[in-house]
């Protein structure tokens, strides 16, 4: 897992992306497309059309980073184009890259009372 240290905000770029881009290339997509800072220590996802690749950029400060992580069995959620991008928080990335629904993540049972 990526430290995500506190106070970074998430950013999904809704829609298919190219996965041939590297670094320059997703930089340039979020100040065109996303109109954001790609150097400001937020965090940027994407995911290809298949569903089974993500890619992360993110710059900390001292160089930009990219992740990329492909499922082996089923597809990451994703929102749709129309959504342009969707903030999500530091704990919803973990669920994502775990391939878990980050939109409704399954809580466990915790009993109301004790004994």
């Amino acid at each position: 897992m990526i430290p995500v240290p506190s106070g970074v905000r998430v950013f999904i770029a809704a829609g298919a992306t190219d996965m041939r881009r590297g670094m320059n290339g997703l930089a340039i997509q979020v100040q065109q497309t996303l109109k954001r800072d790609p150097h400001a220590g937020d965090i940027f996802a994407f995911r290809g059309r298949r569903g089974d690749l993500i890619k992360i950029l993110w710059h900390d400060g001292l160089g930009m980073s990219l992740y990329a992580k492909r499922l082996e069995r089923g597809r990451f959620i994703w929102p749709s184009p129309a959504d342009g991008s969707v903030v999500i928080t530091p704990a919803q990335l973990g669920y994502l890259l775990e391939g878990i629904d980050w939109r409704h993540p399954q809580r466990t049972w915790r009993p109301h009372t004790a004994g």
